[in-house]
Formats: C-alpha cells, sequence, structure tokens
C-alpha cells in the first residue's frame, strides 16, 4: 500500500511525469517494478506504444509513456500523447446527459420518444436511463450500416429506429453502442448544438483538460498517436472509418492520460456535477425483476471483500483504454494503448494491484 502522499511538487523530465515525495516513501521502487510490469507486458502483447497516469486521491503520483506514438517515424510516447478514447468516452456523454438532468431539461425516466421525433412504437418505452445503461433492447451496430459512409444524425437515426428492440427495455442488460449514438443525437437536440461542443463547452473547458476534443483525423493535431491492429502476427495500420463514425457520443474521442487525471480530480468534488449525480452514475441498474447488473451511467462496477472499482474500458480504430478508480485506495490508473488487440484493462488492474488497491476479478 502507497503511503499517504504529503505536499509535493510536479516536475517533468524526458517524457515522464512524476512527485517528489518524502524519503520515507519508496516511490521510486515502485516506480521501478511498474516499469519492469509494463515493459514485459508491451513485448507479450506486443504493443507499440502506451501511456499510463497513476492518481492518488487526485495528485498525479506517476505519469509516463512506453514504446512509440508512431512506429514508422519513431516518435515516442509521452504523458502528452493523445490517444482515441474508444467506449471510455461514454462516461462523458452520460455526464452530458446527467448535467441537462441537473438543468431540468431532460428527466431519466423520460421516454426517449418525448425528445425525439418520429420515433417507432417500440421507442416509447424507452427511457433515458435505459439508453444510458445499456438496457434498452438495442443493438450494437445495424447490420447494414456501413462504417466507411457518412450519415446525417436524422439518417443515423432512422438507421436505429428501423432495427427491431431484442427485449424488452429494462428486462436485462446488453452493451449498445447504439443506444450511445442516439443519446448524442439527443443532447444534440436538446442543446442546439453538437454533442461534442457541449461536452467541450461544460467539461472539458471547465476542467482545463486542453488536448480532449472528438476526433478528428482532418485537423493537424500535436502529439497524436498512430493506432495499430496485428494481421497474422504483424503489425498494420489501423482500419479507417468514416468522418460520423469517428464523431458519435459512444466514444469518439481524443484524450491523453493528463486530461484523465484533470478528469479524475473533478470527480471527487462538484465543479461539473453535483455528488447526488455522481451517486447515480455509479449505482448498478435496477432491472424490470428487481435484479441489478453492475453497470450505472457509462460506468461499470465492481464490488468484492476487497473494495470497490469503478471502470471502463474502450477500443477504437487501432486504439483501446481503461480508466479504473479503485474508490476505497482514492487510486486511479488510467492506460492508453495503441494496439486493437491490447488489453489495458488487465494493464491497469496488475499496475493497481502493485500500489495495493485490490484486483477486479
Amino acid at each position: 500500500m502507497v503511503a499517504t502522499i504529503p505536499a509535493c511538487l510536479l516536475v517533468a523530465s524526458a517524457g515522464i511525469i512524476f512527485l517528489f515525495v518524502t524519503p520515507g516513501v519508496a516511490q521510486d521502487d515502485i516506480s521501478a517494478k511498474v516499469d519492469r510490469y509494463i515493459k514485459d507486458e508491451m513485448q507479450k502483447q506486443q504493443i507499440p506504444g502506451l501511456s499510463l497516469a497513476v492518481i492518488k486521491a487526485g495528485q498525479i503520483i506517476l505519469a509516463k509513456g512506453y514504446g512509440f506514438a508512431n512506429v514508422e517515424h519513431q516518435v515516442p510516447v509521452k504523458p502528452e500523447t493523445i490517444f482515441q478514447s474508444g467506449s471510455v468516452g461514454k462516461q462523458f456523454t452520460a455526464t452530458a446527459v446527467m448535467i441537462l438532468v441537473e438543468e431540468g431539461k431532460i428527466k431519466l425516466d423520460d421516454s426517449i420518444s418525448k425528445h425525439l421525433d418520429n420515433t417507432p412504437k417500440s421507442w416509447k418505452g424507452i427511457t433515458v436511463r435505459h439508453l444510458l445503461t445499456h438496457t434498452a433492447g438495442m443493438i450494437m451496430y445495424p447490420k447494414n450500416l456501413n462504417l466507411r459512409e457518412d450519415y446525417t444524425e436524422d439518417e443515423l437515426l432512422n438507421q436505429a429506429a428501423s432495427i427491431p428492440l431484442t427485449f424488452q427495455p429494462g428486462e436485462k442488460w446488453s452493451y449498445s453502442n447504439l443506444g450511445y449514438f442516439v443519446l448524442g443525437i439527443m443532447i444534440s437536440k436538446l442543446t442546439g448544438k453538437f454533442y461534442g461542443d457541449f461536452i467541450q463547452e461544460r467539461i472539458f473547458k471547465p476542467l482545463g483538460m486542453n488536448t480532449a476534443r472528438v476526433i478528428n483525423e482532418a485537423d493537424i493535431i500535436p502529439n497524436r498517436a498512430a493506432g495499430y491492429r496485428l494481421e497474422n502476427g504483424k503489425l498494420k495500420n489501423q482500419e479507417w472509418f468514416s468522418p460520423t463514425f469517428n464523431s458519435t457520443a459512444d466514444g469518439s474521442l481524443y484524450l491523453t492520460v493528463l486530461d484523465m487525471a484533470k478528469w479524475d480530480t473533478a470527480l471527487y468534488g462538484e465543479k461539473i456535477l453535483k455528488r447526488s449525480s455522481l451517486d447515480q452514475m455509479w449505482t448498478a441498474v435496477k432491472l424490470n425483476d428487481g435484479k441489478t447488473y453492475p453497470y450505472g451511467f457509462g460506468w461499470q462496477l465492481y464490488e468484492a471483500q476487497g473494495g470497490r472499482v469503478i471502470y471502463h474500458g474502450g477500443g477504437w480504430q487501432g486504439f483501446t483504454s481503461f480508466i479504473g478508480r479503485y474508490v476505497d485506495d482514492k487510486l486511479t490508473v488510467v492506460v492508453f494503448a495503441n494496439l486493437a488487440q491490447a488489453n489495458p484493462g488487465n494493464i491497469a488492474n496488475e499496475v493497481a494491484a502493485i500500489y495495493g488497491a485490490p484486483p477486479i476479478k
């Protein structure tokens, strides 16, 4: 277990950000153990590049890059390197919804048909809460959806509406990117602005998450990593998807581990949301039969004798991601990797264990 960190100084050097602490804290020994583990695991998983942040009670205790952000140009990963979020981005969409709930513009138990035009009859029983918790009965993606074609929001909504529900809303849990597509469109309808602009204005800017933004492959973006995949054991560049599917609300964001550290710090306070709203986001969804499933609003939940973990992973376009908040230890681990087949969740879990937090099993 790492001792509580006293007053300290944040220092950046050679792509590493770390905290000087009192001599009694064996931070250097722990960091060296983390380094050995990360390098071994990257070799095993064939991960080109990885960015790691460890945060204790809202303070960064380690932020470091490993390997290459761009293999072709041999550009090393730094804490400032920008990765794609994958579904880690869902927590920001869920937060945007909760901002609107706090403002009285929407209610969690509103039918989504109240806020969207021309929805099918089968959607009348779907609430905002159902979309947030993946209990609406929607599928991952429509079968006929071409991820290399651009769609307007209305076209995307029509595609979603044409697909029969796989179960009655609230009956069970089934992960659905489509549900979060719809949430993004709903945010646009309610605010009159693109959901990405809304979260930029209401979340990223207030928290100083200066490099967080919606994916845009056309823009010149400093420190952007390249994404990769393994094909028959050989490293290949990421697959290409259209601008539409790099801007949907299921997790199409650019983030650094430093952005995520600011986000983690904010979750201890009430700068963005009231504590009561955050507690709702971190409460297991209750199904129609009274049973619960360990998922809140854009967050997965784990609880065992060793403690509670609030977490989420993601993967998209040659990138994988993970944030784990080991609540009882006030420890957070963020891992971004630029390989589609990487398992950042396992890596974060092992790093948390090095720091004394209970692992997710």
